[in-house]
């Protein structure tokens, strides 16, 4: 009886079966053509927009959801997550969490973190790797078959890099333990095997590594990744801070570039001519001063956190795409995952990019470098009804997405804080 009853609390938990609502939004703001109107009715049927319109039919039996004192949106979403992934800090090596914590463990850590993140209005992430052995697909796999809340999720499988994933001097007895989070590959032959090994474990993205050792890869090797890859139609992401390993990377025709930091406007003038997005994972210099070179993985935060606004400030001159990517991996006390992702508002601020540009980079953007935008990303005729609620105009003030009150996703009501 126990048990039952357990089962029936968690069935309890989850967002009602799609129906058929009315939404009555106040004000609609439509990032990716930059309008707003007002006293907008959204017709929502069996999770897709069916109409969007001053004077929508609204069929018998349909449930009104009134959000007409409210700012009504596409919800955010992140094409840079680690959602299994808590770094330990301090001097722990990088190599800890995947020691310390088994795969079922972080599975659990990211449909909570998924449960978090989508209360707070994203509705869509990218997961990049560190993802507990493949781990991620089985969490992507239970949010889709509606067995957790959370958004939806894409993910890459294991990370492909050149000999030692991101690890450093690990000695040879030691054994070769990265493998659980990462895929050596190491000539344009073993990366097309990697790239396919992948695939057939559900990666709905490819991620490299280039530049985190004295090595990395060339034009040819980068190129073989993006061939097998696109052959499949599946996006290429590469970490990468700049350099050489950056200029191979613009020329193999990689879809985004992760990081970015050290980009010269050179480089950046290159990406927008081929296409290439920008997810900056623009981190707000509180966090890098917690998570401090990541292990030797990053610069120090003093030179890293004004390389970032710099860059990402010229990124939007240029005329990039810029996509948000949060890569957040550390916990504060009292602070959700989701207040963390947020906190990357301020960086875009600081850089000077103006709040419809933010609604955008953060909404439609990354639905274009996930490749959804023909389903999600905006509110409007057949998209899938991924909608978020504020009281405050975020365009007026950015930080009002802090305090969405109502989250719908796949058409079902997630949140509603407001009067029904």
């Amino acid at each position: 009886m126990k048990a039952l009853m357990t089962v029936v609390a968690l069935l309890a938990a989850l967002p009602a079966a799609a129906e058929v609502y009315a939404v009555k939004a106040g004000t609609l703001i439509d990032p990716a053509t930059g309008s707003v109107t007002h006293n907008q009715t959204i017709l929502v049927d069996n999770g897709t927009i069916k109409a969007v319109g001053p004077a929508v039919v609204v069929p018998a039996g349909a449930k009104t959801v009134d959000l007409s004192n409210e700012y009504v949106m596409p919800g955010l979403m992140d094409a840079h997550t680690h959602l299994s992934l808590t770094e330990l800090i301090g001097d722990a090596p990088f190599e800890s969490f995947y020691i310390k914590e088994s795969s079922t463990y972080r599975a659990m850590r990211a449909v909570h973190n998924g449960e978090v993140v989508l209360h707070q209005g994203f509705t869509t992430v990218r997961d990049l790797g560190n993802g507990a052995d493949y781990a991620m697909m089985d969490v992507q796999r239970g949010i889709a078959n509606g067995w957790f809340v959370g958004p939806t999720v894409l993910t890459t499988g294991k990370i492909i890099t050149p000999f030692g994933g991101q690890s450093h001097s690990i000695p040879s007895e030691q054994g070769a333990f990265w493998k659980y989070e990462y895929l050596d590959a190491d000539s344009p032959a073993e990366i097309r095997k990697a790239v396919r090994q992948n695939i057939y474990y559900g990666a709905n993205v490819i991620k490299l590594v280039l530049d985190n050792s004295a090595y990395h890869y060339s034009v040819e090797e980068i190129r073989a990744a993006v061939d097998e890859a696109h052959h499949a139609n599946i996006p290429v992401a590469v970490h990468v801070y700049g350099g050489e390993a950056l200029d191979n990377a613009i020329e193999a025709g990689v879809d985004s570039i992760e990081h970015g930091f050290f980009l010269t406007d050179a480089q950046l003038k290159k990406m927008k001519e081929k296409g290439i997005a920008l997810v900056g994972t623009d981190f707000p210099r509180a966090h890098l001063d917690i998570v401090g070179t990541s292990g030797g993985i990053f610069p120090e935060p003093k030179v890293l956190a004004p390389a970032i606004i710099d860059r990402l400030s010229r990124a939007y001159k240029i005329g990039v795409k810029l996509a948000f990517g949060s890569d957040t991996v550390i916990e504060m006390e009292g602070r959700t995952r989701a207040d963390l992702m947020l906190d990357y508002l301020a960086t875009w601020r600081a850089a000077g990019i103006p709040p419809m540009a933010v609604l955008k980079g953060w909404t439609s953007d990354v639905a274009a470098v996930l490749r959804v935008e023909k389903t999600r990303g905006r509110v409007a005729e057949g998209f899938k009804a991924d909608l978020i609620a504020m009281p405050a105009d975020p365009l007026a003030d950015l930080e009002s997405l802090r305090h969405v009150d109502f989250v719908m996703k796949d058409g079902a009501v997630v949140r509603h804080d407001g009067a029904h």
